[in-house]
């Protein structure tokens, strides 16, 4: 079969059964159905590379996917329950929702006012967890510009964070209703 098209049909006509049958000996039915999709997907980038035959090297793809997905499971696990171990009974009383969602909206309009350059280089960083040298490679510049971006972005942050917080401690007093009329 030469028709790389022709080639993953029929290999996914003939193994996707036994791929979703595997995975779901070590998953939940959602689960399973979407590491066999994506052992598919693998299998398509990688076409030229699956042997023959194919059902143990699929089978191995998805043995390995769920071992990833176990990990990651286990890393969602462990980060919760160190959240946990760090949450005291005090702290589970003073929780104020509508301080948090303040503080929430807050964050989320400073991040809204700094340049795009110095969003993406803060979120690649803090919320995508990537290091200095793969986030200039996401950025496409040399780690050192990207380091030295990321600095001056953190500054920015900062003074904008230390902006709202005066901005909320200190309202921009409105003059009372009868000021305005005395001066109508």
């Amino acid at each position: 079969m030469d028709d790389p098209l022709e080639r993953f049909a029929g290999l996914y006509d003939r193994y996707y059964r036994n791929v979703v049958r595997y995975a779901l000996q070590h998953a939940e039915r959602d689960s399973a159905e979407d590491v066999a999709s994506e052992t598919f997907l693998i299998a398509w980038r990688r076409l030229p590379d699956v042997p023959d035959p194919p059902l143990p090297w699929l089978l191995g793809v998805t043995r390995n996917l769920l071992l990833k997905q176990a990990e990651a499971g286990r890393r969602r696990r462990l980060l919760t329950d160190r959240v946990a171990a760090m949450t005291s009974a005090a702290d589970l009383v003073a929780w104020d929702t509508a301080e948090h969602v303040v503080e929430r909206a807050t964050a989320l309009q400073v991040l809204a006012s700094l340049p795009e350059r110095d969003v993406d280089a803060l979120t690649l960083v803090t919320w995508h967890g990537l290091s200095p040298r793969e986030a200039a490679a996401v950025l496409g510049c040399s780690p050192r510009a990207f380091t030295a971006g990321l600095h001056r972005a953190r500054r920015r942050l900062t003074a904008a964070l230390r902006a709202a917080e005066q901005a909320q401690r200190f309202p921009a007093r409105q003059p009372a209703a009868s000021t305005l009329k005395e001066q109508a």
